[in-house]
């Protein structure tokens, strides 16, 4: 990625978003972060200011609102110039069954999870139509996996996947690359709480910084996936080829489909209730 770019990042008062920023102000960028929290936003990218001086700004970002957004947009354009990155990275990850989550958690997931990530790479692509960019869609591992106890959040995230491979075909005559990021299980508030086996996280957990390194190496290529660790990527080639069964046993067998279920109850508690306020 060249020097002095300029990324827009959604999501970004905390986690991988937070993250995301620090590593391309390490990088040189130009760096916003939009974030429905408008208080955190602006309190992050103080912090942020320690990395990269005044080349960062926080803005306040509702990513369910077209309006919101290409306010953002505006802003961003306004105070540091044409978006050259944009990294969709908000998301929420509420966790239970779906005949149990209420309508509308389902809602607010699909709108912020996917419907964001629509209207960001539309708005996106229009405003780097004619001299291109790159935009970036956080997706995870569970957009090409099942795992039980995130049906909706599955759903968006194979969405994403799908969505991202079909935007970079039809964006690519323009000079604009679409690339969607899969991390694994990440150390956030998001996943907090399951009880993936220790063995599976001692391979595939990941610190968010981990993540924000693999999106700005991302920025500079033209690659359409990139997962986080990049060893899951052979592990997702041999699971594809598997009959369902067999993967569905395999899953079974090493306690992957409960991770989401058997969860510690109180710590899920709080993120949901943090969703909720």
């Amino acid at each position: 990625m060249n020097a002095s770019r300029v990324v827009a990042i959604t999501g970004g008062a905390r986690g991988i978003g937070k993250a995301t920023a620090a590593a391309f102000l390490r990088a040189g960028a130009r760096v916003a972060v939009g974030d429905i929290d408008a208080a955190l936003v602006e309190k992050t990218a103080a912090e942020l200011t320690e990395v990269g001086g005044r080349n960062v700004c926080g803005l306040p970002l509702d990513v369910t609102s077209r309006a919101s957004f290409a306010a953002f947009l505006d802003a961003v354009e306004d105070r540091l110039g044409p978006v050259d990155v944009l990294v969709n990275n908000a998301g929420i990850m509420p966790t239970g069954r779906f005949t149990e989550e209420s309508d509308e958690m389902t809602d607010r997931m699909v709108a912020i999870n996917l419907v964001g990530v629509l209207t960001g790479s539309k708005l996106g692509a229009l405003r780097m139509t004619g001299r291109g960019g790159h935009i970036v869609n956080v997706a995870s591992l569970a957009g090409v996996g099942a795992f039980p106890g995130l049906a909706t959040y599955c759903a968006t995230k194979h969405a994403v996947v799908g969505f991202s491979e079909v935007l970079h075909l039809e964006l690519a005559a323009q000079g604009i690359a679409v690339t969607a990021v899969l991390p694994g299980l990440v150390r956030t508030d998001l996943s907090a709480g399951n009880s993936t086996p220790a063995w599976i996280r001692a391979i595939g957990e990941v610190e968010p910084e981990d993540v924000a390194s693999a999106i700005v190496s991302a920025a500079g290529g033209r690659r359409v996936t990139v997962t986080v660790p990049r060893v899951f990527g052979g592990t997702l080639r041999t699971m594809s080829v598997l009959p369902v069964r067999a993967r569905h046993w395999l899953e079974h067998a090493t306690h992957a489909d409960t991770a989401f279920t058997d969860v510690d109850a109180g710590v899920r508690r709080r993120y949901h209730d943090r969703l909720r306020s």
